[in-house]
């Protein structure tokens, strides 16, 4: 093996680029020019490095003025519940509590918990249950909603969650294993948060 090495090292045709495999090209990577003529003081002699800032777009710009709405994408695994639109504000169910999302929100990422989103359009109100997911707040009055799980409040069955809270209930009382007694409780977690959804 090592001496097919030396010969393989011996050719130069190994070093030739290849292209990737999308034989996309690259876009023109550009430079803050600000950094490029500090660099240049320093090091005249040396080409500045390239980061990973200089081949990304630019962000969006922040307003100077608060918007009067917001922008919200409210996406699941399987489907897009909402997409690019325009609300007045959005109640997440955060695990640190009920987080209201005005536009001009402060950029955050919140984990979600098994609660209610309530997208709020004049007086126009959804609500979804919604099992777990992120929610991403951007500084330019966007939010984007990633969940697990999600259904409309209105199309939940009373019954049912009755009977899975009751289900569960039982389940943690007679688990003898941690993996049992974690999964009854998640069990009962989302039936009660489900409950509580349908019971205001």
């Amino acid at each position: 093996m090592f001496r097919q090495a030396s010969r393989l090292l011996g050719r130069a045709s190994w070093l030739r680029p290849r292209p990737f495999c999308t034989e996309v090209p690259a876009a023109t990577p550009s430079a803050d020019p600000a950094f490029v003529e500090a660099w240049k003081k320093v090091a005249p002699n040396i080409d500045p490095p390239r980061t990973p800032s200089t081949y990304m777009d630019p962000r969006p710009p922040i307003p100077s003025s608060l918007p009067s709405k917001m922008t919200v994408n409210f996406v699941l695994p399987y489907s897009s519940e909402l997409s690019g639109k325009e609300v007045d504000m959005v109640m997440i169910p955060a695990t640190t509590g009920q987080m209201g999302v005005l536009p001009g929100h402060v950029a955050t990422i919140a984990e979600l918990k098994p609660g209610v989103l309530s997208v709020h359009d004049g007086s126009d109100v959804k609500k979804y249950f919604i099992s777990s997911g992120f929610a991403f707040i951007h500084a330019n009055s966007v939010a984007d909603i990633i969940a697990v799980e999600a259904v409309p409040i209105d199309q939940i069955d009373a019954s049912l969650v009755q009977k899975g809270l009751a289900e569960f209930t039982q389940k943690l009382s007679s688990a003898t294993t941690d993996l049992e007694k974690a999964e009854a409780q998640i069990g009962i977690d989302v039936h009660s948060a489900l409950n509580s959804a349908i019971t205001g």
